[in-house]
């Protein structure tokens, strides 16, 4: 990380519109919508010897990367990030040329010219330091990963716990947990830890961890995860993620995730192997009647899958589809958009449905290349209770 003390406004730089555009897309794109203070709103624009350093921090998360610049003048500036994504994208593939005039910053592309108005840099909080390395893991696989299971994650801040995606780090194994109370999705996968053993816990918000994995993925090679190794003091742990020029820091949640892991159905009644794509297509068709809250039903026996909904105004709907279907006739129903969202999650060809009873949790699972369920990713479904 920079150094805590910021030069004051002056800089002057010429950079590509493409990289600049990235940059401050990158680091805008955790700005708070409503920010506790204007500062916290903007973005900061560093130059030192020819390298421009953009950032941004409202004291919970830090997201900061940098890029070489033609800089005729070293310095700094804070101006508005919406804002400025939004001009930098629409500029003319140009080269910019970047001044600080004052109390204002000019971009001049081609014969396209804006004036932005700036604020103090010096109210503007120092951003924090990476946390120590933890370790490694492929940037590709972990955004694939994070994706998996950040959909399961909480949305409602009065239970702030379940908002968070539980990262756990138990020797070469990384896994991810996230759920609702309705749903629950556990990824592991490989990652390589700075010291052998290591065993760490933290608890990271899915919104952070999921925009983070996902604009690190395309950066390719490995993310390095950073992790406080000093908790003790509730609310102050920090995770950190860094890969190519990009690195971003976020408070951990303060709590205790729940043991979800005892939830996981150990055996089953009956399985089900169904081509993701198709039923995607069925349960959309299907769900056309059905509102928000209405479920939609699967009924299952040696002849395939049938999905019924119900809707407002007697509408109904049902379609068959092809299934391998092994063990007693069963129907069970499921909230249409938490089952859709695991199926997308899968990344996979073919689903394996688990069912123990029609009340009971159910698991999806991606089908390995023998048909059998691959262990090393789950989302568990919980039924909703219907007649009979």
């Amino acid at each position: 990380m920079p150094a805590t003390t910021i030069a004051p406004p002056g800089l002057k730089f010429r950079v590509e519109r493409d990289a600049l555009a990235d940059a401050v897309a990158w680091t805008a794109k955790s700005l708070p919508t409503r920010p506790q203070v204007p500062v916290l709103a903007g973005v900061l624009l560093r130059v030192t010897d020819g390298t421009l350093t953009v950032a941004s921090f409202d004291y919970e998360t830090s997201s900061e990367t940098t890029l070489g610049v033609h800089s005729d003048a070293d310095g700094a500036a804070l101006v508005s990030g919406r804002l400025l994504a939004e001009i930098t994208k629409a500029l003319p593939a140009k080269p910019v040329d970047v001044e600080a005039h004052g109390t204002h910053l000019g971009l001049v592309c081609g014969s396209a010219r804006f004036t932005l108005p700036t604020m103090p840099v010096e109210d503007y909080p120092a951003l924090p330091d990476m946390p120590a390395p933890a370790g490694t893991v492929d940037a590709a696989t972990f955004a694939s990963a994070v994706a998996q299971v950040a959909v399961a994650a909480g949305r409602d801040d009065t239970l702030p716990i379940l908002t968070g995606v539980l990262l756990e780090l138990a020797g070469s194994t990384m896994t991810l947990l996230g759920t609702d109370r309705y749903r629950l999705a556990l990824r592991e996968l490989p990652w390589q830890p700075e010291q052998p053993g290591t065993d760490l816990r933290a608890l990271v918000p899915a919104k952070v961890l999921a925009d983070t994995a996902k604009t690190l993925g395309p950066v390719g090679g490995d993310v390095t995860v950073a992790l406080s190794r000093d908790n003790a003091t509730a609310g102050n742990g920090m995770v950190g993620f860094a890969a190519g020029t990009r690195q971003t820091t976020s408070r951990l949640l303060d709590g205790d995730f729940p043991k979800v892991r005892t939830l996981l159905p150990t055996s089953h009644n009956a399985r089900a192997r169904i081509p993701v794509a198709a039923l995607v297509e069925v349960v959309r068709r299907v769900a056309l009647v059905a509102d928000r809250a209405t479920p939609v039903r699967l009924s299952f026996s040696t002849d395939g899958l049938v999905v019924e909904a119900g809707g407002s105004e007697d509408a109904r709907a049902s379609e068959a589809t092809d299934a391998a279907y092994e063990g007693e006739p069963m129907t069970v129903a499921f909230n249409h958009g938490y089952l859709l969202d695991g199926l997308a999650s899968l990344h996979a060809e073919t689903a394996v449905l688990s069912l123990t009873e029609p009340r009971k949790p159910a698991l999806l699972n991606p089908a390995d290349g023998d048909g059998n369920p691959d262990s090393s990713h789950h989302y568990m479904l919980m039924p909703i209770r219907i007649g009979g």
